[in-house]
């Protein structure tokens, strides 16, 4: 089963993990300032790509910032691609940036 944990340091910058089996399969850069949440970058291993692993990601990051009741600057790309393409899904978190 897959579980996606978040690690922050002490300036609240780390990364949510996908994690399968034990083994780290993915990752979302992330850092929280403020009441916003900035997603920087999502990664899933070679290996793994194609099986839907990064929504896997996407979905705890979303329910961590609902629980925290923060806002998501979607700098990674594929945060951004999501947010753009489902934009109701997310209308309640997505800090917009001018132009969007």
């Amino acid at each position: 089963m897959d579980e996606v944990v978040i690690r922050l340091n002490a300036k609240n910058h780390g990364a949510f993990y996908l994690m399968h089996e034990g083994e780290q399969t993915g990752e979302m850069v992330i850092a929280v300032d403020g009441g916003v949440l900035t997603a920087y970058h999502t990664e899933i291993i070679p290996q793994a790509e194609g099986k839907g692993l990064a929504r896997v990601l996407l979905n705890g990051m979303v329910a961590y910032a609902r629980e925290h009741q923060l806002k998501v600057r979607p700098l990674c790309a594929y945060v951004h691609a999501q947010f753009k393409k489902h934009p109701d899904e997310y209308a309640d978190i997505w800090l917009k940036q001018e132009g969007e």
